[in-house]
């Protein structure tokens, strides 16, 4: 439920702070006290317009926050859109800085349309506008699947077999070009497939080539350096450290004769003697193996390019250039096979076809129950609302075509006075029945809508006397299931409240500014006796505003 709502520079407000209850919470106010401003706020704190001229002062940023706790349920629902919930609670805030909004959820900054999926799953609002969108006849539909468990899986059905269904028609299409194009595109895949084919590549063989080339690039200067390590190494001069370490172990030698204890001293220079040797015969190996001629190093570059070309245009690496090469052979088998394979999808098409048709006709069975149930539904709640004679039912006609959300086209359709016909609901509903119907079918699809809270605004348009009372009676039956925000300036709705809250509009230091306030039970017999008596506050109107919260 929304725990608090908080607005800062925004129109009349300077900065105020609700907090709201379980239940109904209505709020009053006199005209242009400033209540459609704070159904506004809700409206921008859930991803609203939200620009500087709805600010109060133009030169400070405008702030609306609005704080939820969640259940379990929810939490999870949210954690699905990657925002994390801490000890229940979720955080939305919209600032508006230097003519832009910056948006966050629980202080993670997200963009405008994540936030209004995640606040769908928190708060449904109801303005005069969102009524019309609510009823238009694109939105039936999802009022009756809404209703029914059972058409959600069937619409999950409907929606797999349309997705195979078109995955079939889309390759048949592509599949049945004309001759010509079809002739054009086989003689390219050819050619592409040739071109593939006549450089025989191997996996893998573009890393050894990489390592040939670089050892023959960098083959003279191999053949150099080592040309030079050898001369000071080996044998081949009498200055070079192998001929003088040879003369230094004779010499040892020779003292070892003389003196036995020079045996360690000839057997470390024997060992750095076997060093020396067994260095110059390593590198000496290794500089054969740099060896390279001129013709390897052209014939290595010249594949590398090859390679190279070929992964430009088929993939990024060898196993991309062969998966390519594979797909290619897929589609001239499919094209040189044209009529066998064209068959065998048009056969597959009608399967699938067959298929879709069955669960759609299952879907359009379910919703036709689901609606004339839904539609009786909300017929007794229209008529606990003062709709005496009327009668409500939904037309289905078919879509002309396969969708992923069935074949049905329907719409409601309303009459409110016995001897009239049967209308369109957008055509025939003033601004007043549309406040009404909307609260109807909110009343009867509550149980199954998860939203745990619910905003209504202009509720009490063109309504008075009993008909109100009734509006009243049924929010308050909703508030027991979910958390209920509206305002109303009726004294009927009013005194359903469960909790009060009074809009005032008062001047401070020159300046207007708009606040609330929650009513205690004196505050909200006094504000109801407003309501009723306007100017004229008698004791006896007291007394009637007294017994009417009582009978609530």
């Amino acid at each position: 439920m929304l725990i608090n709502l908080h607005i800062v520079n925004l129109a009349l407000i300077d900065e105020i702070d609700i907090d709201f209850s379980e239940g109904l919470n209505i709020m009053t106010g006199e005209t242009g006290a400033g209540k459609s401003i704070i159904i506004g706020s809700i409206g921008i704190g859930l991803g609203g317009r939200f620009d500087n001229s709805l600010l109060r002062d133009t030169e400070k940023d405008g702030l609306v926050e609005l704080l939820f706790s969640v259940d379990s349920r929810v939490a999870g629902l949210l954690e699905e859109e990657e925002i994390e919930v801490e000890d229940g609670e979720v955080l939305i805030s919209r600032r508006l800085v230097n003519g832009r909004s910056v948006n966050r959820i629980n202080d993670k900054t997200v963009t405008v349309g994540k936030l209004k999926n995640v606040a769908q799953y928190l708060i449904s609002l109801h303005a005069q506008h969102e009524q019309r969108t609510l009823l238009a006849s694109s939105k039936h539909l999802e009022i009756v699947d809404s209703y029914s468990q059972d058409i959600a899986d069937l619409k999950q059905k409907v929606k797999a077999a349309y997705s195979d269904y078109m995955a079939v028609s889309e390759k048949l299409e592509a599949l049945c070009l004309d001759e010509t194009e079809r002739a054009k595109r086989l003689d390219y895949i050819r050619y592409e497939i040739n071109d593939i084919e006549s450089a025989r590549l191997n996996a893998g063989e573009d890393d050894e080539l990489e390592e040939l080339y670089k050892k023959a690039s960098n083959s003279r200067e191999v053949a150099e350096l080592t040309s030079e390590a050898l001369q000071l190494t080996g044998y081949d001069t009498d200055g070079s450290a192998g001929n003088k370490i040879s003369r230094a172990t004779r010499v040892i030698q020779s003292l070892n004769h003389v003196d036995e204890g020079a045996q360690d001293l000839l057997n470390m220079i024997a060992d750095i003697e076997g060093l020396v040797s067994d260095f110059n015969r390593q590198l000496s190996e290794y500089a054969a193996s740099m060896e390279f001629d001129e013709e390897t190093l052209r014939s290595a570059e010249d594949r590398l390019n090859l390679i190279n070309t070929l992964k430009a245009r088929y993939g990024h690496s060898i196993e991309d250039v062969l998966a390519t090469l594979d797909r290619l052979k897929e589609e001239e088998d499919s094209l040189s096979s044209f009529e066998e394979t064209k068959q065998k999808l048009e056969k597959e098409l009608e399967l699938q076809k067959s298929k879709l048709e069955k669960a759609s006709a299952k879907l359009s069975d379910s919703r036709k129950k689901a609606a004339k149930a839904l539609c009786a539904e909300i017929s007794d709640a229209m008529k606990e609302l003062n709709f005496n004679d009327v009668r409500f039912e939904m037309k289905f006609e078919p879509l002309g075509k396969f969708s992923a959300n069935g074949t049905d086209k329907a719409e409601f359709y309303i009459s409110t006075n016995i001897g009239e016909e049967m209308k369109p609901l957008v055509d025939t509903a003033s601004g007043g029945e549309l406040s009404r119907v909307m609260l109807a079918i909110k009343s009867v699809i509550s149980e199954t809508e998860d939203t745990p809270t619910l905003v209504f605004d202009e509720i009490d348009v063109g309504i008075s006397g009993i008909t109100a009372e009734k509006v009243g009676n049924m929010m308050h039956r909703l508030g027991e299931s979910r958390q209920v925000l509206s305002i109303t300036h009726l004294p009927q709705i009013a005194a359903a409240a469960d909790t009060a809250y009074v809009i005032q509009k008062e001047v401070t230091s020159g300046k207007t500014i708009t606040g609330i306030r929650r009513l205690d039970e004196e505050g909200r017999v006094m504000e109801l006796a407003r309501l009723l008596g306007g100017a004229s506050i008698t004791d006896s109107v007291i007394s009637s505003a007294r017994e009417m919260i009582n009978r609530n």
